[in-house]
């Protein structure tokens, strides 16, 4: 047992709990008003379910737009199944919530990023500063937790 606590990989679970939440309203409620969705997901995720033409096209990542039309979205605990209109072709995807690289609300400048790390290559890096001073936030800045991550 470690003796110490991951915070990395807590904040990681927290923020896919978000991205879970957010989608059960929209697959409850529908998208209010302009929010709308891009999310970058691994396509090489064993979970990752889609069309082998869309696969062979994006064998690495793909950045999904979920705004005026989708179909068909269900959330499970794992992830969520959509189906969205590629060149006027519906195909339906499951997306595994650890398979999302960044999730970004443009209209209201939300945006998350999730880095996996296969090694501890990151164990020299500095740790993050923490300054007292208020500062604004950058338009479409995109968080990045894995700074938190040792």
């Amino acid at each position: 047992m470690s003796r110490e606590i991951d915070y990395g990989n807590l904040m990681h679970d927290a923020m896919r709990g978000l991205i879970r939440k957010v989608m059960e309203t929209v697959s409850r409620d529908g998208l209010p008003g302009d929010h709308h969705f891009f999310i970058t997901i691994d396509t090489s995720h064993p979970d990752m379910e889609m069309a082998d033409w869309l696969r062979e096209r994006y064998p690495e990542e793909i950045t999904l737009v979920v705004q005026h039309w989708f179909d068909n979205l269900r959330v499970d605990e794992d992830g969520f199944a959509i189906t969205l209109n590629f060149g006027n072709a519906p195909e339906p995807l499951y997306i595994p919530f650890d398979s999302i690289s960044t999730f970004v609300d443009p209209s209201v400048e939300f945006g998350l990023r999730f880095e996996l790390h296969q090694d501890d290559e990151d164990e020299d890096e500095e740790a993050p500063m923490i300054e007292d001073a208020p500062q604004e936030p950058k338009s479409g800045e995109v968080v990045s937790l894995d700074r938190f991550r040792k």
